[in-house]
């Protein structure tokens, strides 16, 4: 039986005692029904995996007896950042969810001309609440030990001109191959629009920003779609798909 794999946010300590919190809490003794002595995995995020035992489980919460860390996660071999204009629903949660476990360590949502989920105010934090469980249940499943970095919501005017490294952007009628680039030294940034994507004033706004336009075949993608092969393709061609 594989052994359950559940994030902590709190920081974990080899060797002690620890409460957990009421969400892993409530997940291993209501959803996976554990008793005391069943054994599971926690991460906190900073890269480590900590084996831990349940000493204690009950109405009152669960509690677990750490044990060493295990070898930290390397550093990514390229780190790669995800410039996403938001599209509704599942099609944003598939599209973060398979990006985190394809490796990206930066997440950006950004709002474009085009978009069409409008969020502010109480709205925009139960979604980015919900984004941030996607992302975690994601490195849950891929066995990450470092959570990527989810930013707050942007929009995408305010946001090019930070100055991102390595800047790219997908659009099917450049001239360019993604395979014909020279390999990144710094990373990459990998911008890509929301349904319909990117509007001509955007992708031009890009450029200027020092973005390159690059076609990954003669197909149209749709947004859900262009990340995942933009990002496979990426950790195949310089990152570490082939380790």
């Amino acid at each position: 039986m594989r052994i359950p794999r559940v994030h902590v946010d709190q920081p974990l300590t080899a060797d002690a005692d620890c409460a957990l919190p009421s969400g892993p809490a409530r997940h291993l003794a209501q959803v996976l029904r554990l008793g005391p002595g069943a054994e599971v995995v926690l991460f906190d995020g900073s890269g480590h995996d900590f084996p831990a035992t349940i000493a204690h489980s009950g109405r009152d919460g669960v509690a677990v007896r750490l044990g060493a860390p295990g070898l930290a996660e390397p550093a990514p071999r390229l780190e790669i950042h995800l410039a996403l204009g938001v599209s509704k629903g599942e099609r944003m949660d598939f599209a973060l969810q398979k990006a985190v476990e394809l490796g990206v360590t930066r997440i950006t949502p950004l709002r474009t001309e085009r978009s069409v989920v409008r969020l502010d105010g109480a709205r925009l934090a139960r979604r980015l609440d919900h984004w941030r469980g996607v992302i975690v249940s994601a490195c849950e499943q891929s066995g990450r030990r470092r959570l990527p970095r989810l930013d707050d919501l942007q929009a995408l005017p305010d946001w090019l001109p930070a100055g991102w490294p390595g800047g790219l952007i997908l659009d099917p009628r450049a001239e360019r191959a993604l395979t014909t680039l020279t390999p990144p030294e710094t990373g990459v940034t990998l911008l890509i629009g929301p349904e319909g994507g990117l509007s001509e004033r955007e992708i031009n706004q890009a450029r200027a920003q020092g973005f390159t336009g690059v076609r990954l075949g003669p197909r149209v993608l749709r947004t859900e779609t262009a990340p995942l092969a933009a990002i496979a393709l990426i950790q195949g061609l310089w990152g570490d798909l082939g380790d």
